[in-house]
């Protein structure tokens, strides 16, 4: 009379361990990058934020003088959150062509967004 085994062997216990065990690593990995791209897009809204801010602040000052734009000039670097920024202003017929960049650090070096906008006079 043959008995019926059931279970699993101990060769497809490890197999089932190993294939575990490698997509384990291979999520940590993948974890790590993503923490470390979360942080890079925290850096760089807080700098367009910034940068975005800076011409809301001159669009401002453009339209508040008179004659307007008088108020526009060159500028900077402001450090804020640790980023830097700088701006130019150059005269475009009748209006100024803006330049803000917004600079900041990462592990990998130094970064720059510019944002260009244009103030009608």
């Amino acid at each position: 009379m043959k008995q019926a085994r059931s279970g699993f062997t101990i060769i497809e216990v490890l197999v089932a361990v190993t294939i575990l065990a490698v997509g384990v690593v291979a999520l940590a990995g993948s974890s790590a990058a993503v923490t470390r791209m979360i942080g890079r897009g925290k850096i760089d809204t807080r700098a367009a934020q910034l940068a975005t801010q800076q011409v809301e602040a001159m669009r401002l000052a453009a339209y508040s003088t008179t004659p307007r734009c008088t108020a526009l000039a060159t500028g900077g670097p402001a450090t804020t959150d640790h980023v830097a920024l700088s701006w130019t202003v150059a005269v475009n017929g009748t209006g100024r062509d803006v330049n803000v960049s917004a600079s900041y650090a990462t592990p990998r070096g130094a970064r720059t967004q510019v944002l260009t906008t244009y103030i009608e006079c």
